[in-house]
């Protein structure tokens, strides 16, 4: 869910790759990042997701995204040359339209019927099916 990241930590084991090989995040903010996160080890370091306002739930998640610095590849990509531009833009500039599309998209996502008995399974690492 877009905007989600508005909120949290995420550790450096999964932000070191955009901090060391990306181009599309700002020198300077991968450069303090690099100081606290090396290419290898301290991979628990916890940074926020939202550098401004890590734990209130606003719009500076895509005001960073603007400046090029989203913590996250997979967040600095919605606002990367492609169609998720428009958005992002949008809800930069707008709090109250990111608030009401991200609670659409949160009465959605509680319409989804989860696999349960023997059709899903819990997996102990979410990314392999165990």
């Amino acid at each position: 869910m877009t905007g989600g990241h508005t909120i949290g930590l995420a550790r450096c084991v999964t932000f070191r790759d955009h901090i060391y090989n990306d181009s599309d995040i700002d020198a300077s903010f991968a450069k303090s990042l690099q100081s606290k996160c090396p290419r290898s080890g301290n991979d628990d370091l916890l940074e926020p997701l939202d550098l401004q306002t890590p734990t209130h739930f606003d719009n500076l998640y895509f005001q960073n995204l603007l400046d090029k610095k989203g913590l996250l590849h997979s967040d600095q990509k919605l606002f990367n040359g492609d169609s998720t531009n428009k958005l992002v833009k949008k809800y930069a500039t707008n709090t109250a339209a990111f608030f009401k599309d991200f609670a659409k998209g949160m009465v959605k996502m509680s319409n989804i019927k989860p696999l349960t008995g023997s059709e899903g399974q819990i997996r102990i690492n979410c990314r392999k099916v165990n």
